[in-house]
């Protein structure tokens, strides 16, 4: 690992969920609403256990509007995050230091979440609480995500943006317009093995 991502200056890797980490339920027209349907992304559980290994957080920030548009509870989507880490730790002995979500979405049919947030990316909310609790070094820091809303969102703190083709489709950013990402890699291992090689 190179000088630029020592531990030291307390670096982070964000992690989006869906499409990185694990199978994205949107493709199958439904969102996840039970931990069994949880299904982790070929080689994401060791490419987690390689980011603990090196010493960097591992740390995810997911958009969750299934809470505001009533079809999970925030109660579902802990055990769906208990049954993810579960996989990560058999498959890999690998852990996440903490998973930021934002149950927000402006279309919501639940009151209480039916609103736009800052921590709903592009918004950089989640990043920037990350930052205070972890007291991150922003600038220092990679996202890895599969949509451009995660580039734009690592773009707004100046974290390194990392790109996933994971989609059946493959990540479509030369279409994208203010979020073009730094490194485009077929999957999350390969995006770990260029962080780590940075």
């Amino acid at each position: 690992m190179s000088a630029g991502v020592s531990r030291t200056r307390n670096i982070a890797v964000f992690l989006d969920r869906d499409g990185v980490l694990i199978e994205d339920g949107r493709l199958r027209d439904a969102f996840l609403t039970r931990p069994d349907q949880v299904r982790l992304l070929p080689g994401a559980a060791q490419a987690v256990r390689r980011l603990n290994d090196s010493g960097l957080f591992a740390i995810v920030v997911t958009n969750q509007s299934a809470i505001a548009r009533g079809i999970i509870t925030e109660a579902d989507l802990g055990s769906i995050h208990a049954r993810m880490a579960d996989l990560l730790q058999a498959q890999a002995g690998a852990r996440l230091d903490r998973i930021y979500s934002c149950p927000y979405h402006p279309d919501g049919t639940v009151a209480r979440y039916a609103r736009d947030s800052d921590t709903r990316k592009p918004g950089a909310g989640m990043l920037l609480e990350a930052a205070r609790d972890f007291e991150l070094d922003l600038p220092g820091c990679f996202l890895v995500g599969d949509q451009e809303r995660d580039i734009i969102a690592a773009q707004r703190v100046k974290c390194t943006a990392v790109a996933v083709a994971t989609q059946p489709h493959g990540v479509t950013w030369r279409s994208w317009g203010e979020g073009i990402p730094d490194f485009v890699a077929p999957d999350l291992a390969a995006a770990v093995d260029w962080i780590l090689d940075f």
